[in-house]
């Protein structure tokens, strides 16, 4: 996990975001190979950028990268089994051909990594998406939606949708997003099913990377504490409770983490 920590410890960080994202695959499977995900992408790169002619510009990339992913291999969304853990680790969605909106526009990133096209990964709220930006044009586009190019209009709406935010309020959502953001919104995205498929051990690993990237972000600490709490483990229980009342001393929750406090300070007089 050590270049994966890099990466989620340092904005700019010169860690590859593919490797780092296989780093975090490595959670959902142990001991995996990272060169044959690595391959794929050099081989997809190496067939897009045979097929692009000398100078081809921005439209040009989008569409021949568009026609072998989503026409020839047809990569595509999973809108039946979204919450699928595979669907946040780059090393199935590219054996699978299957993910969700970041998963996938890191798929497009990478791919355009290699052939040194500029672009850049979007954390739209409720669905990312990335973006083409040169000195001449800048196109948004879907990869989940087999790479369409999305209007300022089409933008806001997405939003909208998904996550009920209104971007004309914040435009700056638009705006590229670091290397250490995506990771830290993969890693979000995999404690949210982990914790909803009650895979405990797993949402553990991946709260200990979060707290690492965020140690001033109090949530991650009750989440944790409370994963400790199933787990019988009660001095790490108590310790990232108590470190979350220190962190956000007003919170709502406070006076029921105070109980499970309570309960840890009564099971450690038993135990004297």
């Amino acid at each position: 996990m050590q270049r994966l920590l890099h990466g989620l410890r340092n904005e700019r960080s010169d860690v590859p975001l593919d490797v780092a994202s296989l780093e975090l695959a490595s959670i959902e499977f142990p001991g995996l190979e990272f060169e044959p995900s690595l391959v794929r992408l050099d081989d997809m790169a190496a067939e897009i950028g045979a097929r692009l002619a000398s100078g081809a510009g921005a439209l040009d990339f989008i569409r021949v990268t568009n026609e072998l992913l989503f026409d020839t291999m047809q990569f595509h969304g999973n809108d039946g089994e979204y919450y699928d853990p595979r669907n946040s680790c780059l090393n199935s969605v590219l054996s699978r051909r299957i993910g969700i909106p970041i998963t996938l526009s890191v798929v497009y990133m990478e791919i355009a990594r290699r052939l040194n096209r500029p672009v850049y990964g979007v954390g739209l709220p409720g669905h990312f998406i990335a973006a083409y930006e040169d000195s001449e044009s800048r196109y948004w586009i879907d990869p989940f939606h087999n790479g369409r190019i999305l209007s300022f209009g089409d933008c806001l709406t997405l939003a909208k949708q998904t996550a009920g935010v209104d971007l004309r309020a914040n435009p700056a959502v638009l705006a590229p997003v670091t290397k250490r953001q995506i990771l830290v919104r993969m890693l979000s995205n995999l404690k949210a099913i982990y914790l909803r498929g009650q895979a405990f051990e797993k949402a553990r690993q991946v709260l200990d990377l979060l707290i690492e990237a965020m140690p001033d972000y109090a949530e991650e600490y009750r989440h944790r504490g409370l994963i400790h709490l199933k787990q019988l483990n009660h001095r790490a229980a108590k310790s990232d409770l108590e470190t979350y009342l220190r962190l956000e001393p007003d919170s709502p929750e406070r006076s029921q983490v105070e109980k499970q406090l309570l309960v840890l300070e009564r099971w450690k007089a038993g135990l004297n």
